[in-house]
């Protein structure tokens, strides 16, 4: 299973509001952005969602920005997932109307892919937000411009970086 790019920006955007969640100054998408070099009418999108999903508020203008505005700890790795993929179907067997493979009935794979499937999800309902993301250190905080994150992993690299 692969997660999409929408689901991993959404998680991006999530950790870097929860390790500068005690900055004076809300988090932008231009800031975000250029940490992570996403464009920013996508990360718009991502921001409205998580707004709509009563994960972060907003506040537009001069000043303006996100935060979270549930405790790290309340928000749940699998429920974001579960709110942001669209298809959890490994195989064409998985949707009766797509199915088209004439083992279906007897085949061990579909049980075996479906075990799988929830292994991943119990996993990912098991962590928060909070499990994911320390709190920025003074040293290392950005300001409104915003400098790279040292923390959290680049999305082209797929590296952790640990802090310096």
């Amino acid at each position: 299973m692969r997660l999409t790019q929408w689901t991993d920006y959404t998680l991006r955007v999530l950790m870097y509001c929860a390790s500068y969640q005690g900055r004076k100054e809300p988090i932008t998408i231009t800031e975000i952005a250029e940490n992570y070099s996403i464009s920013r009418s996508h990360l718009t999108k991502i921001v409205q969602q998580l707004a709509a999903m009563r994960l972060l508020e907003t506040t537009r203008g001069r000043g303006g920005g996100m935060r979270l505005v549930k405790a790290t700890v309340d928000i749940n790795i699998g429920a974001v997932v579960r709110q942001t993929e669209t298809d959890f179907n490994m195989v064409e067997c998985f949707d009766p109307m797509q199915n088209q493979c004439s083992l279906s009935q007897r085949c061990q794979l579909k049980g075996l892919l479906h075990k799988a499937t929830a292994s991943y999800l119990a996993v990912l309902d098991a962590m928060t937000l909070q499990d994911l993301a320390e709190p920025a250190t003074r040293s290392n905080a950005t300001s409104r411009s915003g400098s790279a994150l040292t923390h959290v992993a680049h999305p082209k690299s797929r590296r952790h970086i640990p802090p310096t």
